[in-house]
């Protein structure tokens, strides 16, 4: 391994509880979240950073070779020579091979175990004969995971050290961080100064950080491995007052995250299970690592992939029942659930309606249980947006819905700029509209007589779209009508947003020669190899750019940025309209999802990026890790297999 991309590339692990571990190929932390140990102290949310990294070093005679570079204020890198570093994978969890100075292989291996708020490190020589001297040094915080640690007297460096267990405290009302090991412990508090994150540098963030290190763990390693097991809730067995030995402990753990991380049925789907996580009752999804947390318009999109398509229905199962117990009496979903005693917030025009299309998709794919609970949630939700709920959203005289009012933004294209909507699409936005119908119809089929009140309304709304949203001279959908809410006054500007219109949803809106227009010019003015573009060059405050400070990254998000997960409904549409054969499946998996399996890194990261620029070189951009970006991927390979174990 030595070129740069793979050095920067990062890894991740998840414990299936909200917290989870992450880095780069290089070893080198270059995010404030970048954590051996970040816990969720109220599953799957309240995470905390503990353990942020390492300085870890190896002597071999009066050689020292450091094992993981750190980057200090003002961009001083320790070592500076990485060379050491020969290999680094992700399967079955990340693995780095180091060459020492006197020649021998040091392996080093981390993983995270299932369930449990946990980070397990080993080194191990691989060589029959020799020995070398292992010291490590952990790097403390203790606080919320979108902050930064700074040096400060309230941090414990106080440690209750018994025989290869070390326990500390850094600040009341935070877990004991415990540390099992097979080595020696030294009590040597110190403070590490003035971290440089660069990520975080060019995200115009905040970026530096001091981390505190209690002591020193040292080994002499021959033929055993040096273990250290770090837990954010004790280290004991339930039920048992005795200290287990490190290496069973480690030999248990580690055998039984092999073995399940080897029955999933491809690399893909391994990846896919980062993402559920335990809620309440049930589970759900997070929305992207290393910054997202459980969002309903990102749950109920990526669970489409993530769980129906890949046949994890019983989860699938379990995220909507647990949703659906969200449910307000207006008939509404949070998009995001509450955090550490705050409010749910009712920001989202789209979400709610997302939820009927995923349990419409559950049913579809065979889904057995929660069907009472399910069905009463899609009319509770149909009869409150018919009502008219909150935040501007209601039915209009014309059949179709109002969304939002004054500033607000509450489509997927939510990003604002010092409190400003950047994208507000007030009025009727066609992808709202898609799914409001989408929904009707559904409901119709829930029924074996449907009241034919709803019958009127689905065919009122169709026959107000088709009237209303035709731009004949531009020859596709416009992307709002009674835009900003006055009436007759339309957006025109080229979005993919309409391709929910024509093929990207069960039910397609227009006739068939509109939705061949739609698709032809979206494939030909929005595609790029990773995603459609979210504006089309030429128009008005076209952005591609997705880099600089946060105005700046926040004016492209949905300014010209390309998307990965708008690939799933294109590639629907694309192929309703050339037909669904052996033919243009494997055309289209040829033309648009192979250049996007082909972002996915080679030494098996699993992941696709939130964003990338809108044109070459096409860099990544956003949240590393994003749910949506790998569950449309996964459901579009089983459209595409004709559905067929995918990605085997």
């Amino acid at each position: 391994m030595t070129d740069a991309s793979n050095r920067e590339m990062e890894w991740l692990e998840t414990d299936g509880l909200g917290g989870f571990a992450s880095g780069t190929a290089l070893g080198l932390r270059t995010r404030r979240y970048h954590s051996l140990l970040l816990t969720a102290t109220t599953p799957p949310t309240g995470r905390m950073a503990l353990v942020k990294g390492i300085d870890a070093w190896v002597e071999t005679g009066d050689d020292f070779n450091f094992l993981n570079p750190q980057t200090y204020y003002p961009n001083v890198q320790v070592p500076e020579n990485t060379d050491s570093l020969v290999s680094f994978e992700t399967d079955p969890w990340p693995r780095w091979v180091y060459r020492l100075n006197n020649g021998f292989l040091l392996e080093y291996e981390f993983f995270v175990p299932h369930d449990k708020p946990m980070g397990v490190l080993s080194f191990k020589l691989l060589s029959d004969t020799g020995s070398v001297r292992l010291s490590l040094r952990p790097l403390m915080a203790g606080c919320d995971y979108h902050a930064l640690h700074h040096e400060n007297p309230d941090f414990r460096f106080e440690a209750d050290v018994f025989d290869k267990l070390v326990q500390w405290k850094p600040y009341p009302n935070l877990p004991v961080v415990s540390a099992l090991h097979n080595g020696h412990y030294h009590h040597k508090p110190d403070w590490y100064r003035q971290f440089l994150y660069e990520k975080e540098r060019e995200r115009g963030m905040d970026y530096l950080e001091d981390l505190a290190s209690p002591g020193l763990f040292q080994w002499t390693i021959t033929k055993t491995r040096a273990l250290l097991l770090f837990s954010a809730n004790g280290i004991r067995p339930e039920g048992s007052h005795e200290l287990p030995q490190v290496e069973e402990m480690y030999e248990t753990l580690r055998n039984s995250e092999e073995k399940r991380r080897k029955a999933f049925v491809s690399p893909l789907h391994k990846s896919a299970d980062a993402f559920f996580v335990k809620r309440g009752k049930g589970k759900s999804l997070m929305a992207g690592y290393p910054w997202l947390t459980d969002w309903g318009r990102d749950t109920f999109i990526a669970l489409r992939g993530l769980g129906i398509a890949s046949g994890r229905l019983d989860d699938s199962r379990e995220i909507l029942l647990e949703w659906s117990r969200m449910l307000d009496a207006q008939g509404m979903l949070p998009n995001r659930f509450p955090d550490r005693g705050e409010e749910p917030d009712y920001n989202s025009a789209d979400s709610t309606l997302w939820f009927i299309q995923a349990v419409r998709e559950y049913f579809s794919a065979g889904g057995k249980g929660g069907e009472k609970e399910l069905i009463e949630a899609v009319w509770t939700i149909l009869e409150g947006y018919r009502k008219g709920i909150r935040i501007g959203l209601g039915l209009d005289a014309d059949g179709l819905l109002w969304a939002g009012e004054g500033d607000s933004a509450l489509t997927w294209m939510d990003s604002r700029v010092h409190g400003t909507a950047v994208t507000p699409r007030v009025g009727k936005p066609v992808e709202v509209e898609a799914l409001w119908l989408n929904a009707l119809s559904f409901a119709l089929t829930l029924e074996k007589k449907p009241d034919p009140e709803w019958k009127k309304l689905f065919d009122h709304g169709m026959k107000s779209f088709q009237e209303r949203f035709w731009f004949e001279q531009g020859g596709y959908l416009y992307d709002v009508v009674d835009n900003d809410r006055y009436p007759h006054s339309v957006d025109t500007r080229f979005r993919p947003n309409q391709l929910f219109a024509v093929g990207g949803l069960p039910v397609t809106l227009v006739s068939p020669d509109q939705a061949r227009r739609v698709v032809n010019e979206i494939e030909k003015r929005l595609l790029t190899p990773c995603g459609l573009r979210t504006l089309a060059p030429g128009e008005s405050g076209y952005h591609p750019l997705y880099r600089g400070g946060v105005q700046e990254r926040e004016t492209a998000y949905h300014q010209g940025s390309a998307w990965p997960w708008l690939m799933g409904p294109f590639v629907e549409a694309w192929l309703k309209l050339k037909g669904d054969s052996p033919v243009s499946r494997e055309e289209a998996r040829k033309k648009f999802l192979k250049p996007l399996l082909a972002l996915i890194h080679p030494s098996g990261s699993g992941h696709l990026a939130e964003l990338f620029d809108g044109e070459e070189p096409f860099r990544s951009g956003g949240c590393p890790f994003q749910a949506w970006s790998l569950g449309e991927l996964m459901r579009m390979d089983k459209i595409l297999s004709g559905g067929r174990s995918p990605l085997k």
